[in-house]
C-alpha cells in the first residue's frame, strides 16, 4: 500500500526539515574547519585517520571509503595534509605499496580543537535534530505499517 497524498506531503515536510538541520551543522563545521585554516576535507581526513578502531592500519584506501572519494583524490588530499603537517605516511612493513596514515602532532592539536567546538556545536543542535530524526522514524514507521496492511 502506498502512503495517501497527505501522509507523503508530510514525510516530504518532516525530510526536508530534517536535512536543514543537518545542513546547518554541516555547514557549520565546515566553517569551522576552514576557520581552523584546513579544507573542510582536511579535516574529514584528520577525523577518520584519528577516530579508525583501536589497532587498525590507516591506508589511503580506508580513507578514500570513510570519506567518499576517488583513491586518486584521497593521494592528494593527503599530500596536501602532509605538507601542511598534519599527517605522517609510512610505508607498511608488510606491504611496501601500501601507505600507513598517521596523525602528526599539529594534526592532533588542531583535531582536537576542532572536536571541541563541534561537541558544543552539537550540544546545542541536538534537541532540534532529535526531533527531526524522531519525526522521520514516525513517517518511516507508519508508511511501513501501511505497506504491511
Amino acid at each position: 500500500m502506498t502512503l495517501s497524498h497527505e501522509q507523503s506531503d508530510q514525510l516530504i515536510a518532516t525530510l526536508a526539515e530534517f536535512r536543514f538541520e543537518l545542513r546547518k551543522f554541516l555547514q557549520f563545521s565546515e566553517t569551522a574547519a576552514i576557520d581552523a585554516k584546513l579544507h573542510p576535507q582536511q579535516h574529514q581526513l584528520l577525523l577518520q585517520v584519528a577516530g579508525a578502531p583501536e589497532g587498525s592500519q590507516i591506508t589511503i584506501a580506508y580513507a578514500a571509503d570513510r570519506l567518499g572519494l576517488k583513491h586518486n583524490s584521497t593521494v592528494e588530499l593527503v599530500d596536501r595534509s602532509e605538507r601542511e603537517d598534519l599527517i605522517e605516511r609510512t610505508v607498511d612493513k608488510d606491504d611496501k605499496r601500501r601507505a600507513i596514515l598517521r596523525l602528526t602532532r599539529k594534526g592532533r592539536h588542531v583535531l582536537h580543537k576542532l572536536s571541541d567546538d563541534h561537541a558544543r556545536e552539537l550540544n546545542e543542535m541536538a534537541p532540534r535534530l532529535m526531533r527531526a530524526l524522531k519525526r522521520v522514524q514516525l513517517h518511516s514507521r507508519s508508511s511501513s505499517m501501511a505497506e504491511v496492511q
